[in-house]
């Protein structure tokens, strides 16, 4: 369906259309791609984070853009793609998506070991 808006024009894609049935399914089968995808190689792979590696959707978005600015870019394959999709969903603010995915698997990866919390304010 298009409209006018004044000199420009836009175009709808109204649910019922076939091509936003078939990009739902698409974003969907990328979403569980996400998923199930760990981080096979790096600091956030298996020999860092046994046994899988970090998930994508934990991975830090500065690790992330630093894919997106190294000379080389992305890994490529399916890989690279989902790395790509996961870095501009965090960077458009949009890592709200991947909440339930970390509820599934038990909460998000730490990333950090954790520091023992200790207090010291010494004698006054």
């Amino acid at each position: 369906m298009l409209s006018k808006w004044g000199n420009s024009v836009l175009i709808t894609l109204m649910p019922q259309d076939p091509t936003a049935n078939e990009l739902a399914a698409l974003m969907r089968a990328d979403l569980d791609a996400i998923e199930r995808t760990h981080m096979p190689f790096g600091k956030f792979g298996p020999a860092a984070f046994p046994p899988d590696g970090v998930p994508l959707y934990d991975l830090p978005a500065e690790y992330l853009g630093w894919f997106a600015h190294k000379p080389n870019g992305w890994p490529k394959g399916k890989l690279g793609k989902l790395m790509e999709i996961v870095f501009n969903m965090k960077a458009d603010g949009s890592d709200i998506v991947f909440d339930p995915m970390r509820k599934r698997a038990g909460g998000r990866t730490p990333l950090r070991s954790e520091r023992p919390k200790r207090f010291d304010f010494g004698e006054s």
